[in-house]
């Protein structure tokens, strides 16, 4: 287990190359099962989740290779067999559920594990289940474990409604009605760019979906799937966190590059109240800082909304605006962990159900930190790069799940972070 050193305060310069999105390239990975030849998927970043998720996709005996100086993942499904993910492999990452859908597409056929996955709040798959079902799917729990099967090799399909819209149960069912599903029908959809991209490759292969990228989409089944060669997105969290240090850091001046700028939705909207000097030039965007940070006070949403994922690097900003703001996560009413660690460094912040309290500006100083979830960890990162004197970050295991490369970007923008061991007592 390692941790990092990081001294500070340290402004940003240069630029930041972003990588492939995380949260894409999987769902992506899924449906590369579903093709009767090998499909290859560009951009994706070489990140613990991917590797997890690989080592899930090997077990059914799918072949998988990962050039990882390209980026480059070719997934080949012609000897998958084994139609089980296992809960060594699943509990170590949630988004190994989407194995549930690409079996039921594949086969008719699943065994998958009940899920595990970040510490903060509970994301139950009930509306997988529920969705599946309307599906026409036979699901029974046991063990831990979830059961699917078919009697025939089709199912009538139906028409189910999200209740709330999730980006998981949209990908997963998405991923098994369409081979399976004469026609299925999916309300209240999510519209996440993540989905679109899914929904994008799968249609490249061959699928039938009506209406991607609005809430309603229409899966008619086909009998056949090929393998493509796709490329993933680049990361929009990813963007936003780089975005978001740039503005909190002052006499920063970067350029992020190879970006996907309308994915970011209204995320720039609030970006902009910031009074920082902003500009998008294609898929670049520059971020040059200010002197003063006025106080924005956000509300995560479903997309395009203010993304859940950004909400605690947006907090942690709010503690250099000059000001009170507030921070209402109406996606996720639990992930406010980072609070009481940023408030060891000096913020002044204050949690109430589902809303955190910021008192801004306050002078912040290093201290030592412990990671507690994967967006919580790099709002760490960011306060202690913009603290006097020296911090630890602990437990950043969890960083390496979904920041592709985060100290050398840094580092080489102007950052002081070293990665070190950390002791772990007896």
């Amino acid at each position: 287990m390692d941790k990092f050193i990081i001294k500070g305060p340290t402004p940003l310069k240069g630029i930041i190359p972003v990588s492939g999105s995380k949260n894409a390239a999987l769902p992506l990975m899924a449906a590369s099962l579903l093709g009767d030849s090998p499909s290859t998927i560009h951009l994706v970043p070489r990140l613990k989740d991917i590797y997890t998720f690989n080592n899930v996709i090997r077990v059914t005996g799918t072949k998988v290779d990962f050039d990882e100086e390209a980026n480059t993942l070719t997934i080949d499904p012609k000897h998958l067999g084994y139609l089980e993910a296992p809960y060594d492999l699943v509990r170590k990452m949630r988004a190994s559920f989407y194995m549930l859908g690409t079996l039921i597409g594949h086969s008719g056929q699943a065994k998958v594990s009940l899920p595990g996955g970040c510490a903060w709040g509970p994301r139950p798959v009930d509306l997988h289940l529920k969705g599946f079902e309307e599906m026409g799917i036979n699901i029974e729990l046991d063990q831990g474990y979830v059961h699917a099967s078919t009697q025939n090799h089709s199912v009538e399909g139906g028409e189910f409604t999200l209740k709330p819209s999730s980006v998981g149960a949209t990908i997963n069912l998405v991923l098994g009605a369409v081979k399976r599903a004469k026609k299925f029908t999916i309300h209240n959809a999510a519209r996440e760019p993540d989905v679109v991209l899914l929904c994008k490759m799968l249609q490249q292969m061959g699928a039938d979906i009506e209406g991607i990228g609005t809430s309603t989409l229409i899966i008619r089944k086909v009998d056949k799937l090929s393998g493509v060669d796709f490329s993933n997105d680049p990361d929009r969290i990813e963007t936003g966190t780089f975005m978001i240090a740039a503005a909190m850091l002052p006499k920063s001046d970067i350029t992020l590059t190879g970006c996907k700028p309308k994915d970011l939705g209204r995320f720039p909207n609030a970006f902009k109240k910031l009074g920082v000097d902003f500009s998008v030039d294609g898929s670049n965007i520059h971020i040059k800082s200010n002197n003063t940070i006025h106080p924005v006070s956000i509300r995560t949403e479903i997309y395009p909304g203010f993304p859940t994922d950004l909400q605690a690097q947006w907090a942690t900003l709010m503690t250099q605006a000059n000001g009170t703001s507030t921070v209402t996560d109406t996606v996720y009413f639990d992930r406010f962990s980072y609070v009481p660690e940023l408030n060891r460094l000096g913020a002044k912040m204050k949690v109430e159900k589902n809303k955190v309290t910021i008192h801004g500006k306050t002078p912040l100083d290093g201290a030592s930190v412990m990671s507690t979830d994967l967006r919580a960890s790099v709002s760490l990162v960011m306060a202690a790069m913009a603290a006097g004197g020296t911090s630890e970050i602990l437990r950043i295991y969890h960083l390496d799940r979904g920041y592709e490369n985060l100290e050398e970007k840094l580092n080489n923008a102007g950052a002081s972070i070293k990665r070190v061991p950390q002791e772990i007592p007896a």
